[in-house]
């Protein structure tokens, strides 16, 4: 994805040329910067923001406080996210990585654009707390980001649809392609499988392939998953006003699952064992239940331990400690 002589672990990100480009095995992406020309410049306004807690409230909470790389860009050990006030939401803070092949965000695909995501964090009373108008302001009057706007854009304005614009620089080249399970998939190298992260790859597009579709592992799609008979959380109902739609969230993506604890919208289970023992046992006959899990996943003890060996093989160690997306 870089252009460069050093080693990665050597690269500042001023240094870095930096670039969107799509894993070979990867779809064609939904996003393609045709309207947003990525430069070094734009890419550094966006990481500083991403990171910047002065834009919140009560200059306590940024992005990458609920979005941690070490997290694959989650929020560890975190079941909902905790914004301004010590406020708790009433969901879990998705991964962010793979946002430019994203038609919808959100556990209710709520938004449908990426550039206009941030929107929500920012202006939600329990993540931010705040609103666009009074970071346009601080930005205005606050060094280095008048000069900052002006190296990424040519132009000392700062509204909105630059701010916005420069996030999105910076979020929509967090791609995670390159685990083993993207090695073994491209056979580079001669990356294979171990005899049971196959038997689990095998169990895996056997029993859970239909919603976590490769390559992606989701197919972006909105479901329920019998957590309870009666969801507490409307879930996708509340932005359609659907009826076949309540109690449903967003198929989330495996990659990087093994860092992206605890689980599900509200973040009730905290490792992959609860997981699958929720499909094994825990499935509730909730009204809109998906059909595929009306008799549950059943998985012995070997099964288990294959699938959570091959759901490994889906973490992307480069990624996560790549210091071009580091906070500096």
């Amino acid at each position: 994805m870089y252009a460069c002589s050093k080693n990665e672990d050597e690269i500042k990100p001023e240094e870095a040329h930096i670039a969107f480009s799509v894993p070979s095995n990867f779809p064609a992406p939904a996003y393609d910067f045709k309207d947003n020309k990525l430069t070094n410049a734009g890419f550094a306004l966006g990481k500083k923001l991403f990171y910047d807690a002065r834009l919140s409230a009560d200059k306590s909470v940024s992005c990458g406080s609920c979005h941690q790389q070490f997290a694959a860009f989650a929020n560890l050990d975190h079941k909902v996210s905790h914004g301004v006030n010590n406020c708790q939401g009433k969901r879990n803070a998705p991964p962010l990585f793979n946002l430019a092949w994203q038609k919808a965000f959100f556990w209710d695909g709520g938004v449908k654009n990426i550039e206009t995501s941030p929107l929500n964090a920012i202006t939600d009373a329990c993540e931010m707390g705040t609103d666009i108008q009074t970071i346009i302001t601080f930005l205005k009057n606050t060094a280095p980001y008048p000069d900052l706007f002006k190296n990424a854009f040519g132009s000392s304005e700062i509204n909105s649809q630059l701010l916005l614009k420069s996030i999105t620089q910076f979020t929509a080249v967090l791609v995670s392609g390159n685990s083993k399970y993207d090695k073994v998939m491209r056979n580079e190298n001669g990356a294979a499988f171990t005899a049971s992260e196959l038997a689990g790859y095998n169990l895996f597009k056997e029993k859970c392939a239909k919603c976590h579709a490769e390559p992606l592992f989701t197919d972006c799609s909105y479901r329920s998953n019998g957590l309870d008979l009666t969801s507490a959380d409307e879930g996708r109902a509340h932005i359609t006003g659907l009826s076949t739609d309540f109690g449903t969230f967003r198929v989330p993506t495996l990659r990087n699952i093994g860092y992206t604890g605890p689980y599900m919208h509200d973040g009730r289970f905290y490792n992959l064992d609860e997981v699958l023992e929720h499909y094994n046992s825990g499935v509730k006959g909730s009204a809109n239940l998906d059909a595929q899990l009306k008799s549950g996943i059943q998985l012995n003890s070997m099964q288990r331990e294959q699938i959570k060996d091959f759901l490994k093989t889906l973490t992307d160690h480069e990624f996560i400690k790549n210091t071009l997306f580091s906070e500096s």
